[in-house]
């Protein structure tokens, strides 16, 4: 039986991307042309421009750069989510705020990420929005931590729950999980650990198997649902 993200991906993912910058956008844009559960609705180079289109296409999920130039990201947020309240706000931005990030979060988006993340991550991130899942940059979920002590658990404690439910996986299969998480490529996983792509793609499949999904991007998912990051 499909999952809920496969059926979503099926629909087709409306996503828009709200960046002042063009260049940024095409690249963006073209990335996701070859996505297979993805479709890019619309696009916007300001705040103004943003707000009156996302309420018009209305789109499952919004790429938003925080500085626009004409408004700040956070107060198209706010604008949108008192008329769209079901749009899915993942932040793509360069800069890390800690006041920022804190009101972001109780505003209640649902991805931060830095612009330095590697693109073909950037698909799966999208479609595990979508699915009603977060996504945040590992650095800044470090911050989140410092700040909420007591409701961010500590990497060790969510580690130790994950290998107590899945301690079938082998130390070697825990790296290359922690690889597929960060997005990396069969060939970049075996350049990192030093091994053939042949032997990287066998732990792949193994992973997958042990944990009962049906690709790498589940595994991905349900490895940081399970806090293995």
């Amino acid at each position: 039986m499909q999952n809920s993200i496969s059926n979503k991906i099926n629909d087709k993912i409306r996503l828009m991307l709200v960046d002042d910058h063009k260049l940024f956008r095409c690249g963006i844009k073209s990335l996701f042309e070859q996505s297979d559960g993805i479709c890019v609705v619309a696009e916007a180079s300001c705040g103004k421009e943003g707000i009156s289109k996302i309420i018009a296409q209305n789109p499952d999920v919004v790429l938003l750069d925080l500085e626009l130039g004409d408004i700040n990201g956070l107060d198209l947020i706010e604008k949108v989510m008192a008329q769209k309240p079901d749009v899915k706000f993942i932040i793509l931005t360069s800069h890390i705020n800690e006041h920022v990030i804190n009101k972001a979060m109780k505003m209640g988006i649902y991805g931060y990420i830095l612009k330095d993340i590697n693109s073909e991550f950037l698909d799966m991130i999208v479609k595990t929005v979508s699915n009603g899942a977060m996504w945040i940059d590992k650095k800044v979920v470090q911050i989140l931590r410092e700040l909420n002590p007591n409701v961010v658990p500590n990497t060790q404690v969510s580690r130790s729950n994950f290998k107590s439910t899945h301690a079938n996986l082998t130390a070697r299969e825990y790296e290359v999980l922690k690889l597929v998480v960060d997005g990396k490529s069969n060939q970049q996983i075996a350049t990192t650990l030093n091994i053939s792509e042949h032997t990287s793609k066998a732990h792949v499949c193994n992973i997958i198997q042990k944990l009962v999904v049906d690709d790498r991007t589940q595994a991905a998912v349900k490895a940081i649902r399970e806090g293995i990051v």
